[in-house]
């Protein structure tokens, strides 16, 4: 497990503070490197651990009475920051498919995973694989299919500016990605077509 400086990032945060022409000894911020730093702690905590150390922290699963249907969790909400602005990616909701192998995984745990792969500098579509990952790590399957869909406040509110874009990502692998009909009834179950 790493571990994030939040002595540097208080000092960056006053720089950059100084840098946009403001006292950062003045009341309203002369707390804020702090908060920052603290701040950071909390929504970068993914950054801290790999997906390995992510799949063992979250192994919690059980054994499968049904192997073989389809087990969906949908609508996870989940935020991250992306890796080329360090904009806030928001709106974000995460639906994830599996086929179990035997065993299945907590649904919390889902969830969890989710979270942990977004509190990073991230991809969208990096965050999909990887919620894959540390997936197929826990329940030893291929038969993962990850949906993410979210605003980018880097196209939201700077730039472009077009806010009602969405971003749509899947990563869908093993049966998800050879079975049609499986992949739509997994779009059928979170309401996507």
């Amino acid at each position: 497990m790493k571990e994030i400086d939040t002595n540097k990032i208080e000092e960056a945060t006053r720089m950059l503070i100084e840098a946009l022409g403001d006292d950062p000894e003045r009341e309203g911020l002369a707390e804020t490197p702090n908060r920052v730093a603290r701040m950071y702690k909390e929504v970068f905590e993914g950054m801290c651990y790999t997906n390995e150390e992510i799949a063992e922290m979250f192994n919690k699963c059980f054994e499968d009475t049904t192997t073989g249907d389809l087990v969906v969790v949908d609508n996870i909400p989940v935020f991250s920051f992306c890796e080329h602005h360090m904009a806030l990616m928001y709106d974000m909701n995460v639906s994830v498919g599996y086929i179990p192998n035997g065993k299945v995984i907590g649904l919390s745990k889902v969830a969890r995973i989710a979270d942990m792969c977004a509190k990073r500098l991230q991809l969208q579509e990096r965050i999909g694989t990887d919620i894959y990952d540390v997936l197929k790590r826990v329940l030893d399957t291929d038969n993962i299919i990850v949906y993410i869909e979210g605003s980018h406040s880097c196209m939201t509110a700077r730039g472009i500016k077009k806010v009602n874009s969405k971003t749509k990502t899947v990563c869908g692998k093993g049966l998800f990605r050879d079975d049609v009909a499986l992949r739509e009834e997994f779009y059928n179950i979170i309401g996507r077509k």
